[in-house]
C-alpha cells in the first residue's frame, strides 16, 4: 500500500480543545455541578438567570460529545452519564450543595408569554380595567373570547374579570396575541436539572426541591417529643429540668392524695380525692340498689386554689361548673375500687 493511500487524521479544532480544557477545569475545581435541559428555555431568560446568579452559579452550555471528554479527562465515569447527556444541555458548577442549589433555581422561575398550541399550565384571567388599547380589529378577537368590554375615550376597557383558558386548555393564536398585547405573562420558565452531583452522588433533579415547611414541621415534631423523653428521664439541662420538675409534682400530689398523705399542700387534692370516691361508690350503689333511697350530692367542693386569683363569676356559672357528671364520678370509683 502506497503512502498516498494511507487516510489523513482528521484534525480537532482548537476550539473543541480549549472548550474541553475549560470544562475539565470546571469539573475539577467545583464539588457539585448539575446538567440541566435546556430544550424551551428562552436566551433572554438564561442571560438575566446569568445575572442574578452568576456570583454562585457558573453556567456553561457546551456541546454534549466535549461535556463527556471533560467529564472523562477529570476523573468521572461517563458511563453514569451518556443517557443524561441527550438534546440541549447546560451544565451549572457552584459551591453549594444541591440541595441549595435546587432551592435557588427554583426560586428564580420566570415568566414569559404563551405561545400557541402550548398547553395552559394554569386558569387564565384577563382582569378588568383599562387595556390601553385603541378600538379596532381587535375588538372582534375580544368578542371571539368572549371578553366584555366598552370603549372608553379611546382606549378599550374590559368591563369585569373574565377567565379565557383552564388547565390543559390549548392556547389559541387570538388568545396569544392577546395576552402578549395586555402584557400578561403567565407562563412559568425554569432550568430543569435532570439531575446533580454532589459528594460522589447523583441525585435525580426531581428530588432535589425540599418541601422546607414540612421539614420545619418535622422538627418541631421531633423536638416536642425529645422534650418528653427529657422530662420522663429528667435529662439535666435547664429547659428539660424545668418540665421534669412540673412532672414530678403533678406526679407527687397525685400519689399523695391516691396514699392519703396529708400536709398543708397535699390536704385539698387529698379531701377532694376522698369526696370524688364517696360520691361514686354512692352512686354506684344507689344503682343497684335504689330501695336504700341513697341520695348523691351534685357539688363538689371547689377546685383547687391558683397561683393567680381568677376574677369571680357569677353564681350560675360556678354552680355549673362545680356540677359533678357521672362519667367522673365512675372516674372515681374505678380509682377507689383500683
Amino acid at each position: 500500500m502506497s503512502a498516498t493511500s494511507v487516510p489523513r487524521a482528521k484534525r480537532i479544532p482548537q476550539w473543541k480543545i480549549e472548550e474541553v480544557e475549560y470544562l475539565t477545569k470546571l469539573f475539577k475545581t467545583y464539588p457539585v455541578f448539575a446538567i440541566a435541559d435546556l430544550t424551551g428555555f428562552p436566551t433572554n431568560q438564561l442571560q438575566k438567570l446569568r445575572k442574578k446568579l452568576g456570583k454562585k452559579i457558573v453556567f456553561r452550555v457546551s456541546k454534549n460529545r466535549l461535556i463527556l471528554r471533560a467529564l472523562k479527562a477529570a476523573g468521572f465515569d461517563t458511563s453514569k452519564f451518556e443517557d443524561i447527556l441527550t438534546g440541549q444541555n447546560i451544565i451549572l458548577f457552584t459551591n453549594l450543595n444541591a440541595f441549595e442549589l435546587g432551592l435557588l433555581l427554583e426560586k428564580h422561575k420566570a415568566k414569559t408569554f404563551y405561545k400557541p398550541g402550548e398547553i395552559a399550565e394554569q386558569e387564565i384571567i384577563v382582569p378588568e380595567g383599562n387595556t390601553g388599547l385603541s378600538p379596532g380589529p381587535i375588538l372582534s378577537t375580544f368578542s371571539k373570547l368572549k371578553i366584555p368590554v366598552r370603549v372608553q375615550g379611546n382606549t378599550i376597557v374590559i368591563t369585569r374579570d373574565t377567565k379565557v383558558a383552564k388547565p390543559g386548555d390549548v392556547i389559541s393564536e387570538e388568545l396569544a396575541s392577546l395576552l402578549q398585547r395586555l402584557g400578561i405573562a403567565l407562563k412559568e420558565v425554569k432550568i430543569k436539572v435532570k439531575v446533580a452531583y454532589d459528594g460522589g452522588v447523583l441525585i435525580p433533579g426531581d428530588q432535589l426541591v425540599l418541601n422546607i415547611d414540612e421539614y420545619v414541621e418535622q422538627i418541631r415534631s421531633a423536638h416536642i417529643d425529645a422534650l418528653k423523653v427529657g422530662a420522663e428521664i429528667a435529662w439535666p439541662v435547664p429547659e428539660v429540668l424545668e418540665l421534669s420538675l412540673t412532672k414530678a409534682y403533678r406526679e407527687a400530689l397525685a400519689l399523695a392524695a391516691e396514699a392519703g398523705y396529708i400536709t398543708p399542700d397535699t390536704a385539698e387534692y387529698v379531701f377532694r380525692t376522698a369526696i370524688a370516691k364517696a360520691l361514686a361508690l354512692a352512686l354506684e350503689v344507689s344503682k343497684h340498689a335504689p330501695e336504700l333511697g341513697l341520695e348523691v350530692p351534685t357539688v363538689t367542693p371547689t377546685a383547687p386554689a391558683k397561683e393567680k386569683k381568677e376574677e369571680e363569676k357569677p353564681a350560675e356559672e360556678e354552680e355549673k361548673e362545680e356540677t359533678v357528671s357521672e362519667e367522673e364520678l365512675a372516674e372515681g370509683l374505678g380509682a377507689l375500687f383500683g
